[in-house]
């Protein structure tokens, strides 16, 4: 279940808050905890809203007043927000970087060397096969092979 689904009403968020639905309304009306609204503009909470319910009440049994707590709730979805923009805009970095033109890529050559090769070409390999058959008693072995394939 997405964490920002608004699925829970009033009465189903108050209790998972473990507060009374009148709280609920009061923290709407204060900005302290706002859910979304139906088309007839009853209340829908998200389970993210809920556990910003029982943060606000965690906090408000430390002694903060509720200028306090909405502030710090307004400063923790911000980080949250920002984390959220630095992890995307990394990969579209990371992204960007592995997709750039001209970017080298290195594989291993036949003999064990490295060969640098550019972005979007494949190092085209030797598939020769060669059989080996002995011609018989006191003479030498033969070699044969079989032309390049295309994989």
């Amino acid at each position: 279940m997405d964490e920002y689904a608004p699925v829970f009403a009033i009465a189903m968020a108050a209790e998972l808050a473990g507060m009374h639905p009148q709280t609920l309304r009061q923290y709407d009306r204060l900005g302290l905890v706002s859910p979304t609204r139906t088309a007839g503009k009853s209340r829908r909470y998200s389970m993210h809203d809920v556990m910003q319910l029982r943060e606000v009440a965690r906090l408000s049994a430390e002694g903060l007043n509720l200028e306090g707590i909405r502030r710090i709730l307004e400063l923790e979805n911000q980080v949250a927000f920002l984390a959220d923009r630095v992890r995307k805009l990394e990969s579209a970095l990371a992204d960007e970087l592995l997709n750039r033109p001209g970017r080298r890529v290195f594989a291993a050559g036949s003999e064990g060397d490295v060969i640098s090769l550019r972005a979007g070409t494949r190092l085209r390999r030797n598939t020769s096969v060669v059989v080996w058959r002995p011609l018989g008693r006191g003479s030498t072995s033969e070699f044969a092979t079989t032309p390049d394939s295309d994989d």
